[in-house]
């Protein structure tokens, strides 16, 4: 066998086959079937056999070879420290817009994972260049038939997208998703869109060349460049400004016009900010066909909206004044000001308080970005009495309460002792916390170890 690799335990699941063999979290799962295995993928496929040959390696180094029949679709029950087991693929481009470029130093390392791994693409939706992908993984693709994958095209001008990427590779574009639709692969497609760059007469061509793809194009997503205050790439990027984002949604809704004439759907979809930026309305939810694409921030306020439409208000009365502040990004504080004004009842109070950016920039509008420093002294300079304090779950390390900055929920309780602190993620939970305080608890169970970040020159947590 070559170089071991191994999927190591983080938690076993109660009742589990796992719990059953006596697997316990740290233990490393080595093969299967004298099968190595290179991921969950690897994995998953190897557990399909009905009789397992499984070696381990235990936290004091020993190995162990388990035996043990199985049904053919019963589950091991374990949750892994890492989807992969050879390492995360890392990024070979150095591109314009590259936003792990521009985290600020002494952030978590998570943040700075540069990952462009088809793998995760395949699991989890992250967006991959392809760049650094040869015959083998198209040939794995085929093979366990990994499909959809999402890929950032950025633009199918092969000298203008190896310029943007910094990478020759990357002006192949075209001939690796020939490779993907040869391997039997669907695919949703991202452009991140820089104005004066891959806008204009290029966003044409772009639209072109992959509407032109389907049906193996499923989607593609639009979604404007982000820039921090930490961005030291020497090439000259500006984001839009209301009038460059209503150029973009004027030149794209005759695409769209066009789609939806022809099949029923929409097919390319415009990321929130856009109409944010333009101060027009975000679409209907019909217009986003499922939303396919929500992960990446498109539909993110129609979802929320639509959440906050058909969540259950509350008829709670308030016999003593509450006083509630409402922390969120400053791009979509005009939206939530609209609906709390529209649960406004006696002695409820309710403060819409948008946070300016100071760690990033204030270019970085979104609530999913926001640290407790920055929300802590927003906070401390507003009068007045206050009761509670909503945050953007979003602003929270999947499943733990830590901020980007790395305080704890904890700690910035101990700030406030006079307010209850309660995250708020979806439309349901504000109208909830709004209309219900007294009773609203939100409930954060842990999630999967693994947490996406995405090396797009765009955050997905435009919503709050």
């Amino acid at each position: 066998m070559s170089k071991q690799h191994a999927g190591v335990i983080l938690r076993v699941y109660p009742g589990s086959l796992a719990e059953e063999l006596e697997l316990v979290p740290g233990d490393k799962i080595i093969a299967i079937n004298d099968q190595e295995l290179k991921d969950i993928i690897d994995l998953s496929f190897a557990m399909a056999d009905e009789e397992i040959d499984m070696l381990i390696e235990h936290a004091d180094g020993q190995q162990e070879m388990i035996s043990f029949d199985k049904d053919f679709d019963e589950e091991l029950g374990v949750e892994f420290e890492s989807a992969v087991f050879d390492g995360i693929r890392n990024c070979a481009n150095h591109c314009y817009f590259c936003f792990v470029d521009m985290i600020a130093p002494h952030m978590r390392s998570s943040l700075s994972i540069k990952d462009d791994d088809y793998r995760l693409s395949f699991l989890y939706g992250n967006f991959v260049t392809m760049t650094n992908m040869g015959p083998r993984d198209f040939k794995r693709i085929e093979q366990y038939h990994l499909s959809p994958l999402y890929v950032s095209v950025q633009c199918m001008n092969p000298e203008l997208r190896a310029q943007m990427l910094r990478c020759k590779g990357a002006a192949k574009i075209a001939e690796q998703l020939d490779n993907l639709e040869k391997a039997g692969c669907d695919y949703h497609t991202q452009v991140v869109l820089c104005a004066g760059l891959n806008d204009g007469p290029e966003l044409e061509r772009t639209i072109r060349d992959i509407v032109a793809r389907r049906p193996h194009a499923l989607s593609m997503a639009i979604v404007p460049v982000g820039l921090t205050k930490y961005r030291d790439d020497p090439f000259p990027l500006q984001q839009f400004d209301a009038e460059g984002a209503a150029r973009v949604i004027d030149e794209v809704e005759k695409w769209q016009a066009k789609i939806r004439q022809e099949e029923g759907r929409t097919f390319i979809y415009l990321g929130d900010e856009f109409y944010l930026l333009a101060g027009r309305e975000v679409p209907p939810t019909d217009f986003y066909d499922g939303f396919p694409q929500l992960d990446n921030g498109i539909g993110l306020t129609r979802s929320f909206l639509n959440d906050w439409e058909k969540a259950e208000a509350s008829h709670d009365s308030y016999e003593e004044p509450v006083y509630l502040d409402v922390v969120t990004g400053t791009s979509v504080a005009p939206i939530l000001k609209q609906l709390a004004d529209s649960v406004q009842k006696q002695n409820l109070h309710i403060r819409i308080v948008p946070v300016k950016n100071d760690h990033f920039g204030h270019t970085v509008n979104v609530s999913g970005l926001l640290t407790a420093k920055d929300i802590m002294k927003t906070l401390d300079e507003l009068p007045g009495k206050r009761t509670g304090i909503l945050i953007p779950e979003s602003a929270l390390r999947s499943g733990e309460d830590i901020f980007l900055d790395d305080v704890t929920l904890e700690e910035f309780q101990a700030h406030y002792p006079e307010a209850r602190i309660e995250p708020v993620q979806g439309g349901k939970d504000f109208r909830r916390a709004l209309t219900g305080w007294n009773t609203y608890h939100k409930n954060r169970n842990g999630e999967t170890a693994y947490t996406w970040q995405s090396n797009a020159g765009y955050t997905k947590n435009i919503q709050y």
